[in-house]
């Protein structure tokens, strides 16, 4: 080896190596900032919950929580903003995530819970964690490569802090920009900061789900078919709910073109909606359902009565996402054919979980992840081969439009075009 390849390989190692530590450093640094401010979302939700539970009379705000909202986003010159769509194509390009975007969704989304709007918690995860990502990225004058790596760090970090699964949101983060190839330069700063804010928000004693499949069957041929079948219609499931959530809006959109009348009606027809079913089931994220559905409740048709309020309080305006209410959906999809079959309601409603996540998100690796880290391993054969299928069977549909198909799903071949 001559003097001069001696020197380049030295520098090319000393590079690496200051990049290994800078990214351990950076996202320790913001692992910790995501950790308190996921802590502090995850109380918020948890306080304005509680009251609308316990006080009915919170509901009647939802006609006019989400025109509040839109008034809200009008003052911030966001009458336009494009939610979770706007930090993947911050990632796609090199377009800003503006800090004001962390204090508009995590308000709204408190609102939106207040109110009883059929919303998750995600897609404000995603979007509080993308916002300030970036921002810290501003701050320490990173140049567009690693801004876009911070981008990814934000979103996994606040997503585990809320969720308690950091290996999902490490991945999650990774995944779901582009279908079909994975951005592994962010693996490690990824992994650091989702496990520094998880740790951080387990310490603050941040609730966390986790279930037990009751009664697990050992896996066999026909039970391992019978899941192929149930993963299959969990994909056509997950497309239902993407078609609904866009011609839901569309139609909302031609029919109230004016933005705060149309919130106004939508929240209307959901305190219809809600004094008709008696039940507030299908209000917020529906966690107590998908804990009720995991000890074998029965339920018939919520699934479908859970996609006509997600998308009407999505049309509204109100903030928070669809992730959760996707997991309500599967869940009791799964509870429902359990009913019908006399197969284990319990372990339906886990694989419904993980295959309708997959089916919206198309992210096979972060569902299989995710349902690792709630239901446990023993029901792993299960899972993969449910959230193969669906993911297959899904097609190109899902919940963001800033979302790039990269690589087909059927065959080996580049399409680049964006999920529907």
């Amino acid at each position: 080896m001559t003097h001069e390849q001696f020197t380049k390989k030295f520098h090319q190692n000393t590079e690496r190596a200051w990049t290994v530590i800078k990214w351990i450093i950076y996202s320790c640094m913001l692992g910790c900032v995501l950790g308190l401010v996921g802590a502090l979302f995850s109380f918020a939700i948890s306080d304005v919950t509680t009251a609308r539970t316990t006080q009915p009379y919170f509901l009647l705000l939802l006609p006019v929580g989400a025109v509040v909202i839109r008034l809200f986003y009008h003052v911030f010159h966001s009458d336009d903003d494009r939610g979770t769509n706007i930090v993947l194509s911050a990632i796609h390009s090199n377009d800003e995530v503006p800090l004001r975007m962390s204090v508009l969704i995590f308000f709204s989304t408190i609102l939106s819970h207040l109110a009883g709007a059929s919303v998750g918690r995600e897609g404000a995860a995603l979007q509080l964690g993308g916002s300030l990502g970036a921002w810290f990225g501003r701050v320490f004058n990173f140049n567009a490569q690693d801004k876009k790596t911070m981008i990814m760090c934000g979103m996994s970090g606040v997503f585990a802090a809320l969720f308690g699964t950091p290996m999902a949101a490490a991945v999650f983060a990774m995944e779901v920009v582009s279908v079909g190839i994975m951005h592994y330069a962010a693996l490690l700063p990824c992994v650091i900061t989702a496990y520094m804010a998880h740790g951080l928000a387990s310490l603050l004693t941040v609730p966390t789900p986790h279930y037990e499949i009751i009664d697990l069957p050992e896996f066999s041929i026909s039970i391992g078919i019978a899941i192929l079948f149930f993963g299959a219609a969990c994909g056509i499931l997950s497309m239902l709910f993407c078609i609904s959530l866009r011609q839901v809006e569309k139609f909302a959109h031609n029919a109230f073109y004016n933005r705060y009348l149309r919130a106004f009606v939508c929240g209307t027809l959901l305190l219809a909606a809600t004094l008709v079913c008696q039940t507030q089931e299908f209000n917020g994220a529906g966690g107590d359902v998908i804990a009720q559905c995991m000890l074998g409740a029965h339920y018939k048709y919520a699934f479908l009565l859970k996609i006509i309020f997600t998308a009407v309080s999505i049309a509204a305006g109100y903030k928070g996402g669809e992730i959760v209410p996707s997991f309500f959906i599967g869940a009791t999809f799964g509870s429902l054919i359990a009913q019908m079959t006399g197969a284990n309601p319990s372990l339906l409603a886990a694989v419904g979980i993980g295959s309708v996540f997959c089916g919206v998100t198309n992210c096979p690796l972060s569902s299989l992840l995710i349902c690792f880290e709630l239901f446990g391993l023993d029901a792993a054969p299960y899972f993969i081969i449910s959230i193969a299928i669906s993911y297959t069977v899904s097609g190109y549909y899902g919940l963001y439009s800033g979302q790039k198909i990269v690589y087909s799903k059927y065959k080996s071949i580049f399409i680049d075009t964006k999920a529907r």
